[in-house]
């Protein structure tokens, strides 16, 4: 197997601040010899943990390039004791074209791991983050929200694990990023995600959905913020006092949780995000998009439970996440 062709412009073991690219080659129409240059910040001081913190995984989700982008301006060498290491862009060709996938190859970075160092490009960006940058964390925290098809509840996440024991050591972080609602949930398909591969190497993971709809609110950047730093505090990188709020425990356990839409048409919701609902309870109304007349299909509740994300925008298509319902657990200070 060949070498991955990204280089780094910055050092990863030098004290100081340093603000550069990764640089992976790219030769296409408008550049013979150009390359994807992705925004990097390696922030080092001495010996300690390393913390990996992305963004933009997905092109089209805004509150952690948000915050990102803000720590690696205001965050100093001094302040801390180890490592920061800050991608505000993960997926750069995605994120300038605020697309969720790469407009490059259509590749969806979040379902690409391990990747290969002599695939497509983002397919070369996965196996650079899983051979060269997580291996180098102790601590990573990967930004979503809903981008343009869905609206969240702002949680904070950890998964259910195989290993107890890392298991807790990911619920303690992602207790410590202190988001309003602290999520637990297990994916329906994991295989490809950077959440799983960072999972695979033993890593703490924390990973969010603080919003949608392709944009970031005020609120959803200052949890954002927040969070960042909190999780800083928690991984003994940055010295303080976390701030810390009311957080509403939620769990995702199972495939119930998530409702598809079997019809496309206009999308009605009955309930809104953070409302309870009752199994069988009616979540919304699909009407048909080409004439008048018409019954809508009725989508009912799979469980009983919070809603905790929905269908964003209106109009939805057969296959489309409609809604997800998570349980509720006792609130926490």
């Amino acid at each position: 197997m060949p070498p991955n062709p990204i280089r780094p412009t910055v050092p990863f073991d030098c004290d100081g601040k340093h603000h550069g690219f990764l640089r992976l080659p790219h030769s296409r129409n408008k550049s013979a010899w150009g390359a994807v240059m992705t925004p990097i910040t390696v922030i080092r001081n001495g010996p300690g943990p390393t913390a990996l913190l992305t963004g933009a995984n997905h092109g089209d989700e805004y509150e952690g390039p948000i915050a990102l982008q803000g720590l690696a301006h205001d965050l100093e060498a001094g302040e801390i004791a180890g490592r920061v290491i800050i991608l505000p862009y993960m997926n750069y060709p995605a994120f300038r074209a605020g697309t969720r996938v790469s407009p490059i190859d259509g590749v969806n970075l979040n379902r690409a791991f391990p990747g290969a160092p002599d695939g497509s490009a983002t397919e070369k960006i996965a196996d650079y983050f899983q051979t060269e940058l997580v291996p180098m964390a102790d601590v990573v925290l990967d930004y979503h929200s809903g981008g343009k098809t869905l609206d969240f509840l702002p949680f904070a996440c950890a998964h259910h694990l195989d290993d107890p024991a890392q298991q807790a050591a990911c619920v303690a972080a992602v207790t410590a990023f202190n988001a309003p609602y602290t999520l637990m949930l297990r994916e329906i398909d994991p295989v490809g995600m950077y959440d799983t591969a960072v999972e695979a190497q033993g890593k703490v993971f924390v990973t969010t959905e603080l919003g949608g709809g392709g944009t970031a609110t005020a609120r959803s950047a200052r949890i954002a913020r927040k969070g960042a730093r909190n999780l800083l505090i928690h991984a003994g990188i940055l010295a303080g006092t976390p701030e810390r709020e009311t957080t509403v425990m939620l769990d995702m356990p199972d495939e119930d949780c998530y409702h598809f839409a079997t019809a496309e048409g206009l999308a009605e919701p009955l309930v809104d995000l953070g409302e309870m609902v009752e199994a069988d309870q009616p979540l919304a109304r699909i009407w048909p998009a080409d004439r008048t007349g018409l019954m809508p299909l009725v989508h009912r509740a799979q469980r009983s439970g919070v809603l905790a994300a929905r269908h964003f925008p209106g109009l939805i298509r057969t296959g489309d996440c409609l809604a997800v319902i998570a349980t509720a657990m006792p609130e926490t200070e």
